[in-house]
């Protein structure tokens, strides 16, 4: 069952705004059996990309993640903040690219598009929101810090923003 909106809410009398979806990105059909990127070498099969090898002949069509990177469309952006993260920034990067790997393994539309270094610390743009929250929780999991994730509207396109700041180093 569907959840209502209270009339007393002030979105409640307002349409939602629209959202990028699936079959606006693919041109509103599925993809053929068999499809393969010819940007990164995956191969759509059984209704999903993965890393399998194309069958000869495959149909040629950028994948969601390489059209992202083309067109610089992040879908989450992780900040990694604080004096802990500039002193310590080659072995966080160093951790968020392990995480990155092992993710990308599995699901190759989980990519990290750039790392951007900043004063005090970097920012991480991902093909996948649901990437982004990894990173910030491999992180906080292993350094601790603050992990702070503000909930998605649909006003901001689905993008997902996570910050995980670590002021000192308190070994």
């Amino acid at each position: 069952m569907r959840r209502k909106r209270s009339p007393t809410h002030t979105a409640a009398s307002q349409p939602r705004p629209a959202r990028r979806s699936h079959a606006e990105a693919t041109g509103g059909a599925k993809l053929p059996q068999g499809t393969a990127c010819p940007k990164c070498g995956a191969s759509y099969r059984a209704g999903r990309w993965t890393w399998q090898p194309a069958p000869a002949g495959a149909r040629k069509r950028i994948c969601p993640a390489c059209e992202r990177i083309a067109e610089r469309y992040p879908a989450g952006v992780l900040r990694v903040e604080g004096k802990f993260a500039a002193e310590h920034r080659a072995d966080l990067i160093g951790l968020v690219r392990n995480v990155e790997e092992r993710e990308c393994s599995r699901h190759p539309l989980k990519r990290i598009m750039k790392i951007a270094n900043r004063r005090n610390g970097f920012v991480a743009e991902t093909t996948d929101g649901k990437l982004a929250q990894s990173l910030g929780r491999a992180l906080h999991k292993a350094y601790a810090g603050e992990l702070e994730h503000p909930p998605t509207t649909a006003d901001t396109e689905n993008l997902v923003r996570v910050r995980w700041l670590r002021a000192t180093d308190t070994h």
